[in-house]
């Protein structure tokens, strides 16, 4: 592969694909959250951006070191991504049944939280290593940055549109967003297994 429109085009589309499901779990996390602040949504849309990235660069070096072992890691991942989004979506669902998150005034979307969520919607990009393997080191860099430019800006896209749904809908909008990301995580099951 060259540098060349091409690369940044194909770079792009890749980062639009993969950030669907950060982009309807930051939907989820504004609904869940409608007052949270610019800092907080920057560093939500930062960790969804991030893993985005890391993920494509940790398959890549998978293809790159030992490939083996990552073929049989794949079958895992649906697995793992139902897992996760089943556990946060759950926990939010419930939350909002009980009406806990206004009663404690705790965050609602906490660091472990949102590390497990950036896990889980970014899982399936391991396989994009594949895609990018005969991208050198550089290529593939750029490439990860790029997709998580696109992420970052997707997700803060999400976040807003989440957060004017949210204040309208405050009441309903924790069940809404717990059960989104359940959708989410059997989405990824299914796509991932059938």
């Amino acid at each position: 592969m060259e540098w060349n429109l091409l690369f940044f085009l194909n770079s792009v589309l890749l980062g639009v694909g993969l950030s669907m499901d950060a982009f309807s779990v930051s939907l989820a996390n504004g609904l869940n959250e409608p007052d949270m602040s610019r800092r907080k949504m920057c560093g939500i849309a930062g960790v969804f951006a991030f893993f985005q990235a890391a993920m494509p660069m940790t398959g890549w070096i998978c293809v790159h070191t030992f490939i083996r072992y990552f073929t049989a890691f794949q079958r895992l991942i649906p697995w793992i991504a139902l897992a996760l989004l089943l556990f946060i979506g759950g926990k939010m669902f419930a939350d909002g049944i009980k009406g806990d998150s206004e009663e404690t005034g705790k965050p609602k979307t906490g660091m472990t939280s949102l590390l497990l969520q950036g896990i889980a919607t970014s899982i399936d990009a391991l396989s994009v290593g594949f895609t990018i393997a005969e991208y050198g080191f550089v290529m593939a860099f750029v490439c990860a940055i790029i997709i998580a430019a696109v992420t970052f800006a997707i997700c803060m896209a999400g976040l807003d549109i989440g957060k004017k749904f949210g204040t309208r809908y405050s009441g309903k909008a924790a069940i809404l967003g717990g059960t989104i990301l359940i959708l989410i995580g059997i989405e990824i099951f299914v796509t991932g297994v059938f």
